[in-house]
């Protein structure tokens, strides 16, 4: 089976839905408390396994019990996780994330992979793509490298301006963004697609351009909706096996658009893993 290779932040991710998201000084009871590994690259990976792809995710863990959580949970999703710092002591990114009830909005603090240094060679054995999220920039930079020279279409999930994009960037062919998404020089990718929440998601491939709706969903959870998109993506990617097309974007596009419904239309960490599997 073709896999995608994800490259990026896994997170453990403290998930706690509230009647109203806090203002500063205030505290509120939640109704519920959820830990699950989380983080673009991690999300993105359990979203390509949910859908019947092979998943490979390649990030930074360590040995701490916090790591050994992640690691399992992604397991039991159907992840293959190569941890590049394995003998890390210190405990791993961790996002606390509020989820209000009444529309699923959330917010989010999370150190990130601020201070993590993560040198090493990723395996792109039998992949069809390599997902980037941006974080551990020197291990997406090896990896991107890598995969120019096998000829392995690179998709990158520009969630927001970081420092190694200047770099980063000319190895991607597919530039998937956020309409907030600033660069400081125009996106000149093979294909740039951008999403804007429930609005049409635009792409551009050459002189092409289109929009595709976003279906109408009941949002329940927004909480790892864009990684689970770019997860989706990145697998219609995979299966096509090279670099889209304006031809193919629409369909593909499509797919995405229906993961992240699946996605917003479900409460909690796990709750959409299996419903997601009916699009495979």
């Amino acid at each position: 089976m073709t896999a995608v290779v994800a490259v990026g932040l896994c997170t453990v991710d403290l998930v706690q839905r509230v009647a109203k998201l806090p203002v500063p000084g205030e505290k509120v009871q939640s109704a519920s408390v959820e830990l699950s590994a989380g983080g673009p690259a991690a999300n993105a990976a359990v979203a390509v396994a949910a859908l019947g792809g092979s998943a490979r995710l390649s990030t930074v863990l360590g040995s701490h019990p916090l790591a050994q959580l992640a690691s399992r949970d992604l397991a039991v999703c159907g992840v293959e996780v190569t941890d590049v710092l394995p003998y890390r002591v210190a405990p791993p990114a961790v996002s606390a994330v509020s989820v209000r009830e009444s529309d699923g909005e959330r917010t989010v603090v999370s150190h990130n992979a601020a201070g993590v240094a993560a040198v090493a060679d990723v395996d792109l054995t039998g992949a069809g793509v390599l997902l980037l999220d941006g974080h551990h920039p020197e291990l997406a930079l090896r990896a991107a490298r890598s995969a120019r020279e096998r000829g392995i279409p690179v998709v990158l999930d520009a969630g927001s301006w970081k420092p190694v994009l200047t770099e980063l960037l000319s190895c991607v062919d597919v530039c998937a963004c956020s309409a907030g998404f600033r660069s400081p020089a125009e996106l000149t990718n093979p294909v740039v697609i951008r999403t804007a929440g429930p609005d049409p998601v635009t792409w551009r491939a050459g002189a092409a351009s289109g929009e595709v709706e976003v279906p109408p969903t009941e949002v329940r959870d927004t909480v790892g909706a864009g990684d689970v998109w770019h997860g989706a993506a990145a697998l219609a990617v995979a299966r096509l096996g090279r670099v889209p097309t304006a031809a193919d974007l629409p369909d593909l596009i499509e797919f995405a658009n229906r993961a992240a419904a699946v996605r917003i239309g479900h409460e909690g960490a796990r709750s959409w893993v299996v419903p997601m599997r009916q699009l495979a």
